[in-house]
């Protein structure tokens, strides 16, 4: 790996713990039993895309989840059965983020939406006691305010734009082998991190 400045995070699954399982069984509950057809975290449909680009909001997201599901749910149980994949922020990987930060630039890229957006900024600020995660980045990059999402190698060229960062010297760490070769078509390096390795064990 050639001499690295700068470090781009994924979120779900590298600081905060996710479990798309929990997601499937809340929506089988709700009599939805094949949500995964839906999203998971290697497919995706046009109606998630949108929403984790920002091209709907969550109301709008609502009633069209309603209309293709066949549902007449609430939008307070969809979004309970949306996060419920949402788990916890392990303590020891923010220590370990806080402690990273003072030697390479560091950012944030993660696909997501509103509704999830607001729940894990709860669920950081209930742990914490801090309301400021995004603080630990030069930049948090959201892909539903950013308006692209990963994989797609120009949702990273923006970022690197932006930012005026050079691809050569800056590493793109996910667990998710798609938006890891995503970010290699844009020039990134990169480290495929998934469990039951955490950022605790790279040699950074």
């Amino acid at each position: 790996m050639q001499q690295i400045k700068n470090i781009i995070f994924d979120l779900g699954g590298i600081f905060m713990n996710i479990n798309f399982s929990k997601t499937e069984a809340a929506f089988a509950a709700l009599g939805i039993s094949d949500f995964n057809k839906y999203i998971t975290q290697h497919t995706i449909t046009d109606l998630f895309e949108h929403l984790e680009t920002g091209k709907i909001s969550p109301e709008e997201f609502y009633d069209l989840f309603r209309k293709e599901s066949g549902t007449n749910l609430s939008n307070e149980q969809i979004a309970f059965a949306w996060n419920a994949l949402l788990l916890d922020f392990p303590l020891d990987r923010l220590q370990w983020l806080d402690a990273i930060r003072k030697k390479y630039k560091v950012y944030l890229f993660s696909n997501t939406n509103k509704i999830h957006y607001d729940a894990f900024m709860d669920l950081y600020a209930q742990q914490t006691g801090d309301t400021n995660f995004n603080g630990y980045f030069i930049k948090a990059y959201y892909s539903h305010e950013l308006g692209l999402r990963k994989p797609y190698p120009e949702s990273y060229l923006k970022i690197l734009e932006e930012q005026q960062l050079l691809a050569a010297e800056t590493v793109f760490i996910d667990d998710t082998i798609k938006n890891i070769e995503g970010a290699q078509q844009a020039g990134l390096q990169t480290i495929h991190l998934f469990h039951p390795k955490t950022v605790l064990d790279l040699d950074l």
